[in-house]
């Protein structure tokens, strides 16, 4: 018995799994039909343990992971493994070191807790590549991984209007002032659709099967402001995700995270220039020989001018400088807040 080819959005193309290995048969369906019946057709070779690239062995852990945990908890899984097979996309996963893992999340501007997210997501991948033999090694076995920050979280009154001041985007608006009024957790407002909505009696209600915890119902209840948002929603979004961005696709935890941080960086580069303050053209010298040298211009690699290495570093430079002194909001901190101020 064979598995049968799928698609995978994230990468455009479609897989099947033989012989414990993800075999890209390509974006076209009916090409990678006609593939893989070639493939399940040949009579098997007798072949050495293949060496399996980082990739693959993502694909493969993400694919036994997907139904055994919650779609919040695959997707917390995906989205950062993602980022270490672009990283490392021909390395095979036995030779993936400590070094690496670190070099890699050094990349990111990341809070304590999220690099041990990071950390923790690599070394899970790896222990279950060695269980199932996928890998003769696992050299991040002795990763140290530190230990999560223990942070007070709270919006006050004042912040929260100054934040829904710098939202541009009213689908966002909406998903924030939601948040803010309901207290609900980011999963919660990311997910639900009009089949979870009760109007008459004012809530949300999850069964068991989409709860956190898959032992009680969910129940949100909504303000008069939450209840007003989510019944233009139901009307507009009969079926599927009612919060969705002005391009009609549902919100995800990424585009979220991307707008905060948009706002963050307007927010500190408004401060930079009532300070002052600027980048200095030797932070800008210091940073331009790690860039990539080239760039893909309508599908070519070209070599960037040292204006656009100038240009790059410069923007880079006054992002970071921007984050550090703004402040970073979330909806984790919104709802922190609600739930703070309800235990009061």
């Amino acid at each position: 018995k064979f598995r049968k080819p799928w698609f995978r959005p994230s990468r455009g193309v479609w897989y099947v799994s033989l012989d414990g290995k993800q075999v890209n048969l390509g974006p076209d369906r009916t090409r990678a039909f006609e593939e893989y019946a070639r493939l399940i057709s040949e009579p098997k070779p007798v072949r050495q343990v293949p060496v399996h690239s980082l990739p693959s062995v993502i694909d493969a852990f993400l694919e036994w992971l997907q139904p055994r945990r919650a779609p919040d908890t695959y997707e917390w899984y995906r989205y950062r493994l993602e980022r270490l097979a672009r990283r490392y996309p021909d390395l095979p996963a036995a030779r993936l070191t400590v070094a690496m893992v670190e070099d890699w999340v050094d990349e990111y501007e990341l809070s304590v807790t999220s690099r041990r997210n990071y950390f923790r997501c690599a070394k899970k991948c790896l222990k279950w590549a060695r269980s199932r033999q996928l890998v003769k090694r696992n050299r991040i076995r002795d990763l140290e991984v530190p230990a999560a920050e223990s942070r007070e979280l709270v919006v006050t009154p004042a912040e929260y209007q100054q934040l829904l001041g710098l939202i541009r985007d009213p689908n966002f608006r909406d998903l924030v002032i939601t948040t803010w009024e309901t207290g609900c957790r980011p999963q919660e407002s990311l997910r639900v659709e009009a089949r979870h909505v009760d109007l008459a009696n004012q809530r949300w209600v999850f069964p068991k099967s989409e709860s956190k915890n898959k032992k009680l119902s969910r129940v949100v209840y909504l303000t008069d402001k939450a209840a007003e948002i989510t019944r233009r929603l139901v009307a507009a979004h009969p079926q599927g995700k009612l919060f969705r961005n002005r391009s009609g696709q549902p919100w995800t935890t990424n585009a979220v995270n991307n707008m905060f941080t948009r706002i963050q960086i307007r927010v500190g580069q408004q401060l930079l220039r009532e300070r002052g303050v600027a980048v200095t053209d030797a932070a800008i010298e210091e940073l331009i020989p790690s860039l990539s040298p080239k760039r893909k211009v309508k599908g070519r690699m070209v070599r960037k001018s040292t204006a656009d290495l100038t240009q790059e570093a410069r923007r880079k430079l006054t992002s970071k400088l921007a984050r550090s002194l703004a402040p970073r909001w979330s909806l984790y901190a919104i709802r922190h807040t609600w739930a703070t101020q309800a235990l009061q």
